[in-house]
């Protein structure tokens, strides 16, 4: 069960994955149920769990994620969008990789929530500034994985698509990007959840809706209840988005 990369049974598996689930959640009912720590700093799953019901029944807590979703929705899939070509662009042409890696590999390491004033004064106090720093935040990332995605399909099938006559586009489309694509769904699934940390950022700093001012909300007013609710929420969001992602990328290996 311990050696090095080697495969695991499927029970095993199973009764791992249940344990990094349950024991957790067994210290927090063991914890709720004997007050070792005050219900000020954890509360019991069963007050978390009444929390969330009430924010669901008012229909606060859809309204709240469906604003968050929609935020991530365009930041994210407008770096996407950005971020893939791009990085397609560097890993296959050394001029693209010359132009634009040392200005993306810069821009990587500034924290993207220090552009919130700046962001703030540019574009006002709307949507332009949560979805600006969702995009700042993840746009380099992936484009630098994608690139480096790219560089990972042999030379060999570049070299022999070409000797059979195949032009440049030919071998982007039918060689480069089915072989890519697979990395690119995991770069992807890696940067989704720096773009749910970030949108929370957004949403702390100036909204009106979001599951990020709803978590500043109940801060003001100590109901740690609600935002441990609301935090399960944000978890099982990116676990469902996690799983989906990974499907895509599995089925898509298949024939790659």
């Amino acid at each position: 069960m311990f050696a090095i990369r080697a495969p695991l049974p499927g029970r095993t598996r199973l009764v791992l994955v249940a344990l990094s689930v349950l024991l957790p959640v067994a210290v927090w009912l063991v914890l709720g149920a004997t007050e070792a720590v005050p219900a000020r700093y954890l509360p019991s799953l069963a007050r978390v769990w009444q929390a969330g019901a009430d924010m669901a029944a008012s229909g606060q807590l859809w309204t709240d994620t469906w604003a968050t979703v929609q935020r991530i929705v365009y930041g994210f899939g407008l770096a996407v969008v950005v971020s893939v070509p791009l990085g397609v662009a560097m890993g296959s042409f050394a001029a693209a990789n010359a132009l634009l890696e040392p200005l993306s590999g810069l821009l990587r390491y500034l924290p993207a929530a220090a552009f919130t004033p700046l962001l703030l004064i540019w574009l006002g106090i709307d949507e332009s500034p949560k979805i600006a720093l969702i995009f700042i935040g993840t746009v380099f990332f992936n484009m630098l994985m994608t690139a480096d995605v790219v560089r990972l399909v042999p030379r060999d099938f570049v070299d022999v698509a070409y000797t059979l006559g195949a032009r440049r586009r030919e071998v982007l489309w039918k060689i480069i990007l089915p072989h890519s694509l697979p990395g690119m769904l995991d770069a992807v699934r890696v940067n989704f959840a720096a773009a749910w940390n970030l949108v929370v950022v957004a949403e702390l700093v100036n909204s009106d809706t979001g599951l990020g001012k709803r978590i500043l909300l109940a801060q003001r007013f100590t109901q740690t209840d609600k935002i441990f609710a609301i935090l399960v929420v944000i978890a099982v969001a990116g676990v469902l988005t996690d799983v989906l992602l990974r499907l895509a990328r599995n089925r898509i290996g298949r024939w790659v």
